[in-house]
């Protein structure tokens, strides 16, 4: 009885540990699909790259990506096998708890058939039924007796299930082990890619520093670029925010005349810093916001070479208005990442630019080559609005893709699905 306590406290340990373990492997069977996929679709992206006699930012870019996302399986891996550790633990446990049940039938066995033996005659269970003391109370004897062989027979049963219970078991648990070691095997292989990777990587960059120059000229040619955008941009906000205020001031002298109040609202509305969103603007703005981090890529098969912000790239400092994203080859297709309403389509000398209104929300697509839209029209989720110019260094396609809320700049790499 002293073990009773322990058994139902394994029950419960064992019930929900396998019930965690069983949710987490299907989150980390799912998140390693995913990372293998990437790890797929990046090297096919590296392949097109790696031949190429001069190093270029994509090239390093997609070596950083495959660091990453190395580390992330290897990561996966680690925690798996973890898992593993813990199934084996819980079926250790499971083990013993089937093993005390089987010691307790076999004990109870024991003594059943200890006690068979020694009223084992034929005299003994007549005189058991024939004492009687009335027929009913005969009948009842001999159902008892019935019931008492029935009660032996399950408890052989309960021990034939019990000793295949844990047969099975012990066979699950040996496979667990040869499951660990296939893993522990795999996790080696992706330790020595890893490290063979970080060498690729390193050597890569030894060879852009001893381009310095020719990235020098590359980085300060991109900081014209973004200031002259940058400017742009300014201009266009200020215009988008003068239009409004126009309206609003328009809109409170008509109600002014109308219905003979004072021109508070009108001051008051002079002095609105940015948009006078109309309903169905403030709706888009949500709906851009509740898409955060699934937005689709502005490209396809992109990879982004020089992040948001500032960052030292090649040996030299830059600051990235948004993110410059690299292709494996100039003229793929060039995608508004949400509906919108184009704002300004303009040539800045070497590329196009196109920025897309979406509430307070602004998306700006920069280095095209050609563009499919005009300004005042609009677009949906994914549609083609123009072709990816030349990457800086000629090794590839180039987009530098901005989103700003309102006239603030942010990273726009989390918005971006992965």
């Amino acid at each position: 009885m002293k073990k009773l306590p322990v058994l139902i406290i394994c029950f419960f340990i064992v019930q929900s540990g396998f019930s965690q373990l069983s949710t987490e492997k299907a989150k980390l069977e799912k998140e390693r699909q995913s990372i293998q996929d990437e790890i797929r679709e990046i090297q096919s992206n590296y392949s097109k790259v790696k031949g190429l006699k001069k190093e270029s930012l994509a090239k390093l870019a997609i070596l950083q990506r495959k660091l990453q996302l190395q580390d992330r399986l290897i990561g996966n891996i680690n925690r798996e096998i973890h898992n593993l550790d813990n199934e084996i633990y819980l079926g250790n446990v499971e083990l013993y708890r089937l093993q005390v049940q089987l010691d307790t039938l076999k004990v109870q066995y024991a003594r059943s058939v200890v006690y068979a033996y020694k009223n084992n005659t034929s005299y003994d269970f007549l005189n058991f039924i024939f004492s009687a003391s009335s027929f009913n109370d005969a009948l009842k004897r001999i159902s008892y007796l019935k019931s008492y062989r029935a009660y032996r027979e399950e408890q052989v049963t309960a021990i034939k299930d019990r000793q295949k219970l844990i047969a099975d078991k012990k066979q699950q648990l040996i496979a667990k082990q040869a499951q660990k070691k296939s893993v522990l095997q795999n996790q080696q292989v992706q330790l020595n890619e890893l490290a063979n990777q970080k060498k690729e990587k390193d050597a890569v960059v030894s060879k852009l520093k001893s381009q310095e120059k020719e990235l020098s000229k590359q980085i300060a040619s991109k900081k014209k670029r973004d200031k002259q955008l940058q400017g742009q941009i300014a201009a266009i906000i200020r215009r988008i925010v003068e239009e409004e205020r126009k309206k609003s001031v328009t809109a409170a002298n008509t109600s002014t005349a109308n219905t003979g109040t004072s021109k508070t609202t009108t001051k008051s509305a002079t002095k609105k810093e940015y948009f006078n969103l109309n309903e169905g603007q403030k709706a888009l703005a949500a709906n851009f916001e509740k898409n955060k981090g699934g937005l689709p890529w502005p490209v396809d098969n992109g990879v982004v070479s020089i992040p948001f912000g500032s960052s030292v790239v090649g040996g030299l400092s830059i600051d990235n208005p948004g993110i410059t994203i690299s292709t494996p080859s100039s003229g793929g297709s060039v995608k508004a990442v949400f509906n919108g309403e184009i704002k300004a389509v303009s040539n800045l000398g070497d590329g196009m630019m196109i920025m897309i209104q979406h509430g307070k929300y602004f998306t700006i697509y920069s280095n095209l080559a050609s563009v499919n839209v005009s300004k005042g029209s609009t677009v949906s989720t994914g549609q083609v609005i123009g072709r990816t110019g030349e990457a800086d260094d000629g090794t590839g396609g180039q987009l530098d893709f901005m989103l700003m809320i309102e006239n603030r700049n942010v990273n726009p790499q989390p918005w971006l699905r992965r």
